[in-house]
């Protein structure tokens, strides 16, 4: 049980903004309280840059809050316009259901549905029969559109154009809120930053229609050392969901953080304690390669379990070596647990399967990295090997038209990375 929840919270950066200064920390760090954060099932999987509020609510649950885990299968029809550029793809009904039922799935791997322990529920169960007039009566009527167009969500999408389905999202998550209050008493509602003016106009539309005192908090918008969105690699999102991220590459990308970023992730994306994390942080190289070590394995441990994270962290450090053999760094983690063993082999590498028929004329290497997963398109594989970042076996490519044979493969497997870290185990098939 976390006692101060509030300032457990500050410490590990997660508070950005409180909608009341006082109200709100007394209401976590006194009793236990219901609260939701939402989830709209745009995909069948979640992504990393959808864990912060994850792990909010993991923690509250832990100082024994209640989570109402919201998603939103009515709402994933609309679409959020807070931090979008440009309107997202309209969904079919099936695709966003079968998407939700995906999103239960993850989710219950990081928040305890045990028990009562948590509420799952999907916005489609209110709004998908709901009459259309009576919502512009009883809640349109609530909301002024001046006071819409001041929201950083609708200003930012002004210029390049809003069309009036994304501009009802915030009646509808504003909706949410009222309903979860009044079937849940849910108490306050959490979310990233782009996700303030949704909140706080939840917040009034809830006092407006019950006369009930709700709040809200945020979250800091998470970007890595470079300024970019957290959660994104050269190719692509990195997601919870191993057909489309490997567990391999999943920790390989903690494990691959900028050191400056270390200390940030462990208070958001672990649950190992403050003075440890600020230990971990202040290591200097080449020991702050085993505090990555440490944070890879227990982000992993919490997404996919801590089997397979034995297995990828064994695998990894049999590849490209152990940063604390010895374990001389003091840690709490599980991790110390794991033995060094040196024959943990590439075969829980990320694997790639080729048919053996298609080595008869060659494969052009840019089309094999594209394939493999580790170039987004043929021309960013171009790109990388034009700035020396690809190997195969261990060998810099340096020709753009190589065509990968079956001399390149040493019973039936063959190693290529992109970078330092970013591999693909290539086995012959057929």
């Amino acid at each position: 049980m976390i006692n101060d929840i509030y300032q457990d919270l500050k410490e590990r950066n997660f508070i950005y903004q409180i909608t009341h200064d006082k109200e709100f920390p007394k209401l976590i760090n006194e009793g236990k309280a219901a609260f939701y954060a939402g989830f709209d099932p745009t995909a069948d999987s979640l992504h990393v840059g959808h864990l912060l509020p994850v792990m909010a609510m993991r923690r509250l649950q832990q100082a024994g809050h209640t989570p109402i885990v919201l998603v939103g299968g009515a709402t994933a029809l609309v679409g959020d316009p807070s931090g979008k550029q440009e309107a997202r793809p309209i969904l079919t009904k099936e695709s966003v259901a079968k998407n939700a039922d995906a999103l239960k799935e993850q989710l219950g791997r990081f928040i305890d549905f045990n028990d009562g322990n948590a509420v799952f529920v999907n916005n489609a169960d209110w709004f998908l029969e709901m009459n259309y007039l009576d919502f512009l009566r009883d809640v349109g009527s609530r909301f002024s559109v001046n006071r819409m167009l001041t929201a950083e969500s609708v200003k930012q999408r002004m210029e390049a154009g809003l069309s009036y389905l994304e501009f009802s999202y915030m009646l509808l998550q504003s909706y949410d809120f009222y309903v979860l209050n009044q079937k849940y008493n849910c108490q306050f509602q959490i979310g990233g930053q782009d996700q303030w003016g949704n909140i706080v106009a939840g917040v009034d539309l809830v006092r407006r229609m019950s006369g009930n005192e709700v709040y809200g908090a945020t979250f800091p918008l998470l970007t890595d050392g470079s300024g970019a969105k957290f959660g994104k690699t050269a190719a692509g999102a990195v997601w919870l969901d191993p057909s489309r991220t490997s567990i391999f590459d999943y920790y390989q990308f903690w494990r691959n953080c900028d050191d400056a970023d270390v200390g940030k992730l462990f208070g958001f994306f672990t649950t190992l304690p403050i003075e440890e994390i600020d230990a971990l942080a202040s290591l200097e190289a080449p020991a702050i390669n085993r505090s990555k070590e440490i944070l890879a394995y227990e982000a992993t441990k919490l997404a996919h379990g801590k089997i397979e994270a034995e297995k990828v962290y064994l695998a990894a450090c049999s590849k490209f070596g152990f940063a604390d053999p010895e374990c001389k760094i003091a840690t709490s983690s599980e991790i110390v647990s794991i033995k060094a063993d040196s024959s943990a082999i590439s075969a829980d590498l990320p694997t790639f399967e080729i048919d053996s028929a298609s080595l008869a004329d060659g494969i052009w290497i840019v089309q094999m990295i594209a394939d493999a997963g580790l170039a987004k398109s043929n021309g960013e594989a171009r790109r990388l090997i034009k700035g020396g970042g690809i190997y195969l076996n261990d060998v810099r490519v340096t020709d753009m038209n190589y065509n990968v044979s079956s001399s390149d493969f040493t019973d039936s497997s063959a190693i290529l990375r992109a970078g330092k870290k970013n591999i693909r185990r290539v086995i012959v098939s057929g």
